[in-house]
């Protein structure tokens, strides 16, 4: 059954840019300027401190998200866009919630967090404060069940995702990197 192009629905977008002051907000200007909200963000350096890696979770048409590939790929500063949303792999958020804690409901809490593998990074008398990682999904189920209790505060990291699998820069992308680098290419290299 063919994609309906016209059904909006989550994208994720993995994007590799040049580590440089500036680009995070030609990127975003790009999903703005066509009147759409990025659902979730996430940025960080990687194994080359400079390149940086972004995760962007956005709701648009399958239309929409083609150009905004096409137009990520033509700013400079971008070195390689990979749409995961229907290729194969993993991905990850983290969450912070503090919530109230009375003597009463401590165990309960703690069962729970147990559960779902959450670590308890802070302790009041009046309250837990958990750290939890995972898909969406656990993420939204653990809010769930801690909201009787009294959740107090709530801070959520962007999705992260990686392919599964070998799946890498190819050569030419390392080579790109390279020459962006400034770095010799390998004798007897070949493209």
């Amino acid at each position: 059954m063919p994609l309906d192009l016209s059904e909006v629905r989550r994208y994720t977008i993995a994007i590799l840019v040049e580590n440089r002051f500036g680009v995070l907000s030609r990127v975003s200007g790009l999903f703005s300027g066509r009147g759409y909200n990025i659902d979730s963000l996430s940025v960080a350096e990687t194994l080359d401190p400079t390149v940086a890696r972004m995760t962007i979770v956005a709701r648009a048409t399958q239309l929409v998200i083609e150009q905004l590939v096409k137009q990520l790929h033509k700013l400079i500063d971008v070195i390689k866009v990979i749409d995961l949303t229907d290729e194969e792999h993993v991905s990850r958020e983290m969450l912070l919630l503090r919530v109230g804690a009375a003597p009463a409901t401590r165990a309960e809490i703690l069962r729970i967090a147990d559960i779902f593998r959450a670590k308890i990074v802070d302790v009041t008398p009046l309250s837990y404060t958990l750290e939890v990682t995972g898909d969406e999904s656990k993420i939204s189920a653990i809010v769930e069940l801690l909201r009787p209790f009294g959740i107090q505060e709530v801070v959520r990291t962007g999705k992260v995702a990686i392919a599964r699998g070998s799946k890498i820069l190819s050569r030419k992308d390392q080579t790109k990197l390279q020459q962006l680098q400034g770095a010799p290419r390998a004798v007897g290299y070949d493209s």
